[in-house]
């Protein structure tokens, strides 16, 4: 079969935020590929070849489902993106933001790799990064904070020092060069 003929546009969107990452083209072959691989693959009407993506960028889309619309004349890709969709460098083709919206975990971890390299003396983070000790009590501190306000049953409360533990998590775990991806990974196989 000739990969040009009976191209069907395709909506790739995040399964984890919704968010529209791109339009590419499927023919069957590559819509072949991704059931028997699990991983989203594409006819490139510019290079007349079927790719992978994230082949030579590692930036792969895993493919989480993919509907058909109600008139059978395009799909909808719902995948699982390791890196960014676009071949900008941005995160999305439609969005000129290579953080995803509402990513402030990796917001954060840009922050933390910027204060880790410039070492601003004034920055609370490098303080946490220059002192272990110091931040192995603040996460001992703000543990105890979360157990005292859970015991209280203030909601606004158990928000707040949450929020102050897992920044104080965070920060250790980067310092340890441990990736969220890691600590999703063994929150995963805790499901199964």
């Amino acid at each position: 079969m000739s990969g040009k003929q009976e191209l069907t546009p395709v909506v790739v969107q995040d399964a984890k935020n919704n968010n529209v990452l791109m339009l590419a083209y499927m023919n069957q072959e590559a819509m072949d590929l991704t059931k028997k691989t699990g991983y989203m693959h594409y006819w490139s009407r510019s290079r007349n070849a079927i790719w992978k993506k994230g082949e030579t960028s590692g930036n792969f889309q895993k493919c989480i489902e993919l509907m058909t619309d109600c008139d059978g004349d395009a799909f909808l890709a719902r995948v699982e993106q390791t890196g960014v969709a676009c071949h900008t460098g941005q995160y999305s083709c439609f969005s000129k933001d290579p953080i995803p919206p509402n990513d402030i975990v990796r917001a954060l971890w840009r922050v933390f790799e910027e204060r880790k390299e410039t070492q601003e003396g004034s920055s609370y983070t490098v303080k946490l990064l220059r002192n272990r000790n110091y931040l192995l009590k603040k996460i001992a501190e703000e543990s105890s904070e979360v157990i005292i306000a859970a015991k209280d049953k203030s909601r606004k409360e158990v928000v707040y020092e949450a929020g102050d533990l897992m920044y104080h998590l965070m920060v250790l775990l980067f310092d340890e060069n441990i990736t969220m991806d890691d600590i999703y990974g063994e929150l995963e196989a805790r499901r199964k």
